[in-house]
């Protein structure tokens, strides 16, 4: 933002574009990979939802339990601290600033936005939250499959970039507008992982939730 390569960035987009969001409402970027990527983010947090049911209800998923709920913590409370932000930022999308042929007038994320100015609601960037808030899955790998964790994180990362890219190739969003959610994504993953999935609080957790084994005596062992 306080060097401008945002608008440098997406000067150059715009340029390659022909000096119009020609992408805006293309099937690539407006139907597949905006509207088919918030539907694989909702089916990805269903699948979630249901591994933590059955890890919940299944004795042998009991490892399981605490690693699912935090993932399932981190992507909603990603997600939904975005949400919350993009409400109360007011900041405008790039297709709606006269440098790209909108109406309005650039106002910087601490500058005073005049009154009779629309609302707006476009930092941080929502969408590639949906990708991002997924960086969880570095930390989830880490507590169960500590060989996956950068396969999980590289996943997470593509998703988020594709996510974002996508719309700042139809002017919906300029480059730290992603960045930011990448960052809040991250904070939150690690924040969450501290609390919950560190090995000593793991050990006690798992201590709680496995119930007296019985001896084939019948005594408890």
């Amino acid at each position: 933002m306080g060097g401008n390569i945002d608008q440098w960035f997406a000067d150059l987009l715009y340029r390659l574009e022909g000096g119009h969001w020609l992408l805006k409402e293309a099937w690539v970027t407006s139907q597949l990979i905006h509207r088919g990527g918030k539907w694989l983010s909702v089916l990805a947090s269903l699948g979630l939802i249901g591994l933590l049911l059955c890890a919940c209800f299944n004795a042998r998923g009991h490892r399981y339990r605490r690693p699912l709920l935090y993932l399932l913590l981190a992507v909603a409370l990603s997600t939904g601290l975005v949400s919350l932000l993009k409400s109360v930022t007011q900041m405008d999308c790039p297709w709606d600033l006269s440098r790209y042929g909108g109406l309005r007038s650039f106002v910087g994320l601490f500058e005073t936005r005049p009154a009779d100015m629309p609302a707006a609601a476009c930092f941080p960037g929502g969408h590639a939250s949906a990708g991002y808030a997924w960086v969880a899955l570095y930390f989830f790998a880490l507590a169960v499959r500590p060989a996956w964790r950068w396969r999980m994180l590289t996943l997470a990362l593509l998703t988020g970039a594709t996510f974002g890219f996508g719309q700042q190739l139809r002017g919906a969003h300029f480059l730290s507008h992603d960045l930011w959610s990448l960052g809040i994504s991250w904070l939150v993953a690690v924040s969450l992982y501290l609390w919950m999935l560190r090995p000593e609080r793991m050990h006690a957790a798992q201590a709680v939730s496995v119930p007296p084994s019985i001896s084939t005596s019948g005594n408890l062992a």
